[in-house]
């Protein structure tokens, strides 16, 4: 997991001990005491999930997750709302302020941690250990390995989370700037044609088993992962493999003049 959790609660025993285990469990952690400092802490960098406490000084956990939702910047963000009320109204109310999952106190931080990681799971699935396939690629975030057709592809670090990242999310369309926010994160300044650059060297890697049109340009917007090869960049795929093979050109040599 390298997912960025913000905590955002009062009692500073509690924050200490939610982060020392979330960064065990592999995250890292941001720490905030109140809906002012964790504005701050947005502000620097946007987490994937937030653990809101219900009672917060100046605004409570429901008013700042309704902020989050409300901007465009946070909607995305999972949030997880921390509270000693239980009762059924209360829980209600959380999720109808827009948060994916209410955990009442107190809890044991194994449930906590499996909690958190069901919701990333659903809302952020590139942050997720499994191992990933469409037809024959194949990326495994733990051991940092992507092949195609059983060949490692070597890819460099910004690569493997492009190509991680559209295969957790096939047929949606990217402009260039979420993939920056996405990959390099929207604390990170350079230029967008620097995913053209990343997207171009992929497509590179790729290229040998046909997977290169697996991501296609979308005019005017951005990319998309496909989940199918085209059939005519198939075809022309397969018949290049086979000419290498037999170590022949694939050009048509042109008919002599009469």
């Amino acid at each position: 997991m390298e997912g960025l959790i913000l905590v955002v609660d009062d009692d500073a025993t509690i924050r200490e001990l939610l982060a020392a285990n979330l960064k065990d469990a592999g995250y890292r952690v941001a720490c905030a005491a109140h809906a002012a400092e964790a504005e701050a802490r947005l502000r620097e960098a946007r987490p994937h999930l937030a653990l809101l406490d219900w009672m917060l000084p100046g605004a409570s956990g429901l008013m700042l997750a309704r902020q989050l939702r409300a901007d465009a910047r946070t909607a995305g963000i999972s949030l997880v709302m921390l509270s000693g009320r239980a009762d059924e109204q209360d829980r209600i109310a959380a999720l109808e302020s827009g948060v994916d999952d209410f955990v009442a106190k107190p809890f044991s931080m194994r449930e906590l941690l499996a909690r958190i990681m069901a919701v990333l799971r659903r809302r952020t699935p590139q942050l997720a250990e499994e191992v990933v396939a469409i037809g024959g690629l194949s990326v495994d975030p733990a051991a940092r390995r992507a092949s195609a057709g059983g060949r490692d592809l070597g890819l460099w670090s910004t690569e493997f989370r492009i190509l991680h990242f559209f295969m957790t999310h096939p047929g949606r369309i990217f402009s260039r700037a979420r993939l920056l926010d996405e990959i390099w994160g929207d604390h990170v300044f350079v230029e967008e044609r620097t995913v053209d650059v990343h997207i171009r060297r992929l497509r590179q890697a790729l290229a040998p088993g046909g997977y290169d049109a697996l991501i296609e340009t979308v005019r005017g917007v951005g990319y998309r992962f496909r989940t199918e090869v085209p059939p005519a960049h198939e075809a022309h795929s397969t018949v290049t493999d086979l000419a290498r093979f037999r170590g022949m050109s694939t050009s048509v040599p042109r008919a002599r003049a009469a």
